[in-house]
């Protein structure tokens, strides 16, 4: 079996440049991925007066305890990088391919600033 060159994998010959990919993935990985999962772990474990809204977590919490919940996470974040990627660059779709991380930080501040207006309240 030869090995093929794998050009569908990178940005190269497609509309969109790995500047606006990074700047739009490191948003929303600082608003989704840290500032949700910090927010969350310090109301979780430290605030024994609230609990996990969101039942897919708690029952990753519960189940799984922290690494349950971080695993979770990262499924959620892989899934949209993946639509991101095919769905983006191999289609020239803008849409699937600013959609996701646009997604995930509106998600991820809405869900920060809850967090920490419980935290402080």
């Amino acid at each position: 079996m030869a090995s093929a060159e794998v050009n569908w994998l990178t940005l190269e010959g497609s509309s969109f440049s790995e500047r606006s990919f990074s700047g739009a993935w490191l948003l929303a990985l600082g608003t989704y991925g840290v500032g949700d999962i910090v927010t969350t772990i310090a109301i979780v474990y430290f605030v024994p007066m609230f609990t996990e809204a969101n039942p897919a977590v708690r029952w990753a919490i519960e189940s799984f305890g922290g690494g349950g919940f971080l695993a979770l996470k990262l499924l959620v974040i892989y899934c949209c990088i993946g639509v991101s990627i095919w769905g983006g660059v191999l289609d020239e779709d803008p849409l699937l391919y600013y959609g996701p991380p646009a997604l995930l930080t509106a998600m991820g501040l809405a869900v920060t600033w809850l967090n920490l207006g419980l935290l402080f309240s």
